[in-house]
């Protein structure tokens, strides 16, 4: 497999290793196309719990020097997943950016790796139609601006998941997988994507009652008959506890994902548009994060006033399309998330929600900073409100529209 000439020679390499199909294959195939270069690899934990289980061993059996697992939950949810949730930031509607804003803290502690062991290269197994590889080589280019990246799926001739199965085959590297469950898959504490085999035709319906399909719930209709509630306390939009019990962001979001896995919730099945410009289909599990994004915006109803309410709307759409595309180290993403902040003094309170059979209901939200007045608001009497005041604020709002009525008027009766 042919390689371009590096800019330097490169005799140490730091990889981005999560002991998948990709990065299995990568360490030995830098081995054979780079003189035999040292690969050191670093797998960053943000909650893949069992995906860890025996990757020293495997990372040592196929030619790393050693293995680096930064252990980065906490940092994760407080400081990337939390400010999200908090910006309502939400990639077309649906998809809650599990895997977009896992990256750049991956990114970030490999380069910092990478300065500290002395290394020529960083390399990473995204492949050149995804998003992963701008996401991970932006954050890089934040923090080892001057560090060569190298990227296999843009140089190395092996064209299909299959052929790198044979590779792994040919140098006996064991994986996890067979040909027949190949799904490309994420995992982290906050979700599980699935991308390809049947879910690349939209047409095909997801086999959400297949056995082993999901891993972190089961389908809407092996949800149990009855519902569950929930009451989740937050603190200037942060969530703290579950049900009057304080908790920290890893046991929150952890005690989120069980409720929401065994309710059926979180589910999205969607074709959404990568950054590279084609479209993609993926199924993503969120249990917990639907819960938590559902829960927040509840809050807000009650403690934002309406412009700012409008606003934040705005900025969700773009803050989203910021994580998406990996750009979360750049001073638009640090300006907006400074607004967000402001934004989130008074959002405190408890939510509480049923969860049946996938459906998040509303069952009661109360905040000491409400905004809603039930004086009022009210439809019986009351001594606050003037509804003889309307009719001056009507004539107000209505005048443009009567103006140009009449002129019209005046217009067509030349």
């Amino acid at each position: 497999m042919n390689k371009p000439a590096p800019k330097k020679e490169i005799k140490k390499v730091v990889l981005a290793y999560s002991g998948g199909l990709d990065t299995s294959i990568i360490i030995p195939w830098l081995k054979e196309n780079y003189n035999n270069c040292e690969v050191i690899a670093v797998s960053g934990d943000v909650g893949q719990d069992s995906e860890l289980e025996g990757l020293e061993e495997k990372a040592l059996a196929t030619g790393a020097s050693k293995l680096y697992i930064e252990h980065l939950t906490e940092e994760f949810i407080t400081d990337y997943v939390f400010p999200t949730v908090q910006a309502g930031a939400i990639y077309e509607n649906r998809y809650m950016l599990g895997t977009s804003f896992a990256r750049p803290i991956i990114a970030k502690r490999i380069a910092e790796i990478a300065i500290a062991e002395g290394a020529d290269a960083i390399c990473h197994g995204c492949t050149g139609k995804g998003n992963d590889q701008v996401r991970f080589e932006l954050a890089i280019k934040a923090f080892a601006p001057d560090m060569e990246i190298i990227a296999p799926w843009r140089i190395w001739d092996l064209k299909s998941r299959d052929e790198e199965i044979d590779y792994a085959e040919a140098h006996n590297i064991p994986l996890k997988i067979n040909r027949e469950t190949n799904y490309s898959k994420d995992k982290n504490i906050w979700h599980l994507s699935h991308e390809g085999l049947d879910l690349e035709d939209p047409a095909n319906e997801p086999q959400y009652e297949k056995e082993g399909f999901l891993e972190m719930g089961v389908s809407p209709i092996q949800a149990p008959d009855k519902p569950t509630y929930v009451t989740i306390h937050f603190e200037k939009g942060v969530p703290t506890a579950i049900d009057g019990k304080e908790m920290g962001a890893v046991e929150l979001v952890k005690t989120l994902n069980k409720l929401g896995g065994e309710n059926g919730i979180g589910l999205a099945d969607l074709v959404e548009n990568r950054l590279v410009g084609m479209k993609s289909r993926g199924v993503y599990e969120t249990p917990g994060g639907a819960i938590l994004y559902h829960a927040h915006e509840v809050l807000e109803t009650i403690t934002i006033d309406k412009e700012t309410a409008r606003m934040k709307q705005y900025i969700g759409i773009k803050f989203a399309d910021i994580v998406y595309n990996g750009q979360w180290y750049t001073p638009l993403r640090e300006a907006l998330s400074a607004f967000v902040t402001e934004t989130q003094k008074t959002v405190t309170g408890d939510v509480k929600l049923k969860l049946y059979k996938g459906n998040i209901i509303n069952a009661g939200v109360t905040s000491p900073y409400t905004l809603y007045d039930e004086e009022v608001a009210t439809f019986d009497a009351d001594e606050v409100y003037n509804q003889a005041d309307s009719a001056g604020f009507i004539n107000l709002f209505g005048l443009p529209i009567k103006v140009k009525a009449k002129l019209d008027q005046k217009r067509n009766n030349k």
